[in-house]
């Protein structure tokens, strides 16, 4: 009995959490789609609960979710509208927009890595000039002296002290933003053993600037590395929508 009760009421969240997911994913879908437009009015609860098959509670979790992300307003008495996306604050919205479709994944990660391009650098050239002694140490363990990881954790580790030594909490959350939605683009990089070693290079250069608190040269060296994975990413994206021959058929 002590081992049944506790395994049941385990599952019982995590079913309720997919049918959730369910909803918020095709609702989310048209808003950003413009299928629902600003101004909008969303089904009532019953008629969602009846499409969905689903009871109104899990309606409303749904529903509370996208008001979270500044989607919809939900009014007393009256019901959801739709809001503008464009409006929010919320860059959760940014992550949901890669799930829409093919075309809307490419535009918010080529936004994404031209925020990412202008922003970190002048991370960089901050924490070149805050960085601490123990930051300066923790750095170069990461970046010099770790082989038993791999080169993507490394650069993850790299980045976040990188972040937290510029002094700026704006600059950690923009760096946790960042490796977040990063991970599902992670190995379009470093799937490539070029472009590992050119990572490890990054590692070694701007850790040495940062040592030497050359603020300049290691703003330009992070800049650097990130245009090269710029292109890089952006090319493996295009290699990989590219249609493959077909294979000739024997006969």
């Amino acid at each position: 009995m002590q081992t049944t009760r506790p395994h049941t009421d385990c599952r019982r969240p995590a079913r309720r959490t997919r049918v959730h997911e369910r909803i918020t994913r095709v609702l989310l879908r048209r808003i950003l789609r413009g299928e629902l437009a600003a101004g909008a009015k969303l089904p009532t609860e019953r008629t969602l609960a009846r499409t969905f098959e689903v009871n109104r509670a899990t309606v409303r979790e749904a529903l509370r979710y996208l008001e979270n992300l500044e989607l919809i307003s939900v009014r007393q008495g009256d019901g959801a509208y739709v809001r503008n996306f464009l409006e929010s604050g919320n860059l959760q919205i940014a992550k949901d927009l890669v799930r829409v479709d093919e075309a809307m994944r490419r535009e918010i990660l080529t936004a994404i890595m031209e925020v990412r391009r202008t922003n970190i650098p002048e991370v960089a050239y901050a924490a070149a000039l805050r960085r601490t002694p123990e930051q300066l140490q923790q750095l170069e363990k990461v970046a010099l002296r770790s082989p038993q990881q791999s080169v993507m954790a490394r650069d993850r580790q790299v980045h976040r002290i990188i972040a937290r030594a510029s002094g700026n909490i704006l600059n950690i959350l923009l760096i946790n933003f960042f490796e977040d939605f990063f991970d599902a683009f992670g190995d379009l990089y470093f799937g490539n053993k070029r472009h590992c070693r050119r990572s490890e290079t990054f590692h070694r250069d701007i850790c040495e600037a940062i040592a030497q608190q050359n603020a300049g040269h290691a703003r330009d060296i992070m800049r650097d590395a990130l245009q090269y994975a710029e292109a890089a990413v952006g090319a493996a994206v295009t290699e990989a929508k590219r249609p493959r021959p077909e294979e000739r058929r024997p006969f």
